[in-house]
């Protein structure tokens, strides 16, 4: 936890220069107090004032002017490139703070984000070399009397990035580097409740020497975060969230039709198939059933199974996920930390009641561990038992609670696992790879591991139905932030 107490002490020592616009630390203009607590021993670590709407203002006409008079979008695609890969550079040499930032603020466990924060720099890198070979100019010939045409990519313009709380910076960073790869300048918006990682990210864009204006940085609260979204100033507003807000802003966005894309919420399934092993199932289900104590969009939480071997999974699948510890995320023996706030364990206790209630059969956990009297905790829960039309088959529940649900062949499989408004991940486990393929090609949903668990940066990543709206990740992320321009010469 030095690291995390190191990074809170840089921010603290900038006093109530909590703000970052036009390339400079700013105070904010308003007088709402936030603060910041670690979820495993609800200790406040950090307080600072909330930006106001004013704040907003001033932050996009920065991100205007940078976008419309700056050098950025005026830049070569490889010139952006250059400064993307010093942003990587920075940001791995603080790696440890990364970590250390993510679990000291959501209550991941150190074990897992001392891991998953190398996508930070990662996705800096990768679109810095992106730009070195995309496309953005592209020479056609046109069919009406064989006239030369270019195809022009082009930014899309101010960007309004807004972001939640459970993976702040990997999900911050996802737009970011694909956006400024394209020429886009932003304004973000992290959660008011983790905005301590996106200050580091601050630092290395300063360092980096990308010019002012072109990122901006305001950790706030929905009211504040509304009148981002409808700034007329805002070209492309850029969601990771619930599907409930995302709905929200693709309304707003229609009004001026600003271009939006939306990362949103998941129910997805892990299907296991008649042939699939077991041993190999457990090495990445129990991880991936519950990665962040749950708190991840694409958590494997409906497992169904072949009611021939239903006992023969749940027993396996519940005495290896009773096996993990729970406790002090910063521990490197733990496997699962708390909750992330208290309102989210208010949330996930509510749904395991309602699980019982509807008449699902509680096979591990529901309650809070017993030795754990502070921090936002609750056991690994699993349900079996469970039906479709039960509330916790239904809705994201966003916390460690797995609902099994068995199956009489495949088409029952596979229609129960597309039996849902959510389409982000799922996963299949068999030993023929090809049929593994097949179940995917039915299954609807933006991606799909076959036997494993997998979410690579490199790749496209988003969702089908009400799980959001174009991609993060890979070619398409940066395509996300691209507007198509024909220019004919006669």
């Amino acid at each position: 936890m030095d690291q995390f107490n190191k990074t809170i002490k840089g921010i603290k020592d900038r006093g109530a220069a909590q703000l970052f616009i036009d390339g400079e630390w700013r105070a904010s203009s308003g007088s709402n107090e936030l603060t910041v607590v670690t979820p495993h021993n609800e200790e406040t670590v950090l307080t600072y004032i909330e930006p106001t709407t004013a704040d907003v203002d001033i932050a996009v006409a920065a991100a205007r002017k940078a976008f419309d008079q700056g050098p950025w979008p005026r830049m070569s695609p490889a010139e952006r490139g250059t400064y993307l890969k010093k942003v990587s550079d920075l940001l791995m040499a603080r790696m440890p703070e990364l970590a250390e930032a993510w679990t000291g603020q959501v209550g991941a466990v150190i074990g897992f984000t001392s891991k998953a924060s190398y996508q930070v720099p990662g996705l800096f890198k990768f679109y810095g070399e992106l730009n070195d070979s995309y496309p953005f100019i592209e020479e056609r010939i046109g069919s009406m009397g064989g006239n030369k045409v270019r195809v022009v990519q082009e930014p899309v313009g101010v960007v309004a990035a807004v972001t939640p709380w459970n993976a702040p910076l990997v999900l911050l960073v996802y737009k970011v580097a694909a956006a400024l790869a394209a020429g886009c300048t932003m304004v973000c918006k992290p959660s008011p409740e983790t905005p301590i990682d996106a200050h580091i990210l601050a630092e290395c864009i300063k360092d980096a020497g990308i010019p002012a204006g072109v990122f901006n940085m305001l950790p706030a609260g929905r009211e504040v975060g509304d009148h981002l979204i409808r700034h007329p100033g805002v070209d492309k507003i850029s969601f990771t969230g619930s599907t409930a807000a995302g709905k929200h802003i693709a309304g707003v966005a229609s009004e001026r039709l600003a271009r939006v894309s939306l990362e949103l919420g998941g129910k997805s399934a892990a299907m296991i198939l008649e042939d699939a092993d077991m041993d190999h199932v457990l090495k990445s289900l129990v991880p991936y059933s519950m990665p962040i104590t749950g708190q991840v969009c694409f958590s494997l939480t409906r497992v169904l199974v072949p009611k021939s071997r239903k006992a023969e999974i749940v027993d396996a699948y519940t005495s290896a996920v009773s096996k993990v510890k729970v406790g002090d995320p910063f521990q490197a023996d733990v496997g699962m930390g708390p909750l992330t706030m208290q309102r989210q364990l208010e949330r996930v206790q509510g749904y395991i009641e309602k699980g019982k209630a509807e008449g699902a059969t509680l096979a591990l956990g529901g309650g809070r561990p017993a030795d754990l009297n502070r921090g936002f905790f609750v056991e690994p829960t699993v349900f079996t038992d469970v039906d479709p039309n039960m509330t916790i088959f239904k809705e994201e529940i966003f916390g460690p609670v797995v609902s099994f649900v068995d199956y009489d062949n495949e088409a029952d499989m596979i229609a129960k696992a597309n039996d849902t408004i959510y389409g982000l991940h799922g996963a299949v486990y068999t030993q023929d790879a090809e049929r593994g393929f097949a179940v995917a090609r039915e299954y609807r949903a933006g991606s799909v591991t076959i036997n494993g668990m997998m979410v690579d940066i490199h790749m496209p990543f988003g969702g089908f139905k009400q799980s959001g709206i174009g991609r993060d990740g890979g070619l398409e992320g940066l395509e996300n932030y691209l507007e198509t321009k024909a220019v004919y010469f006669a």
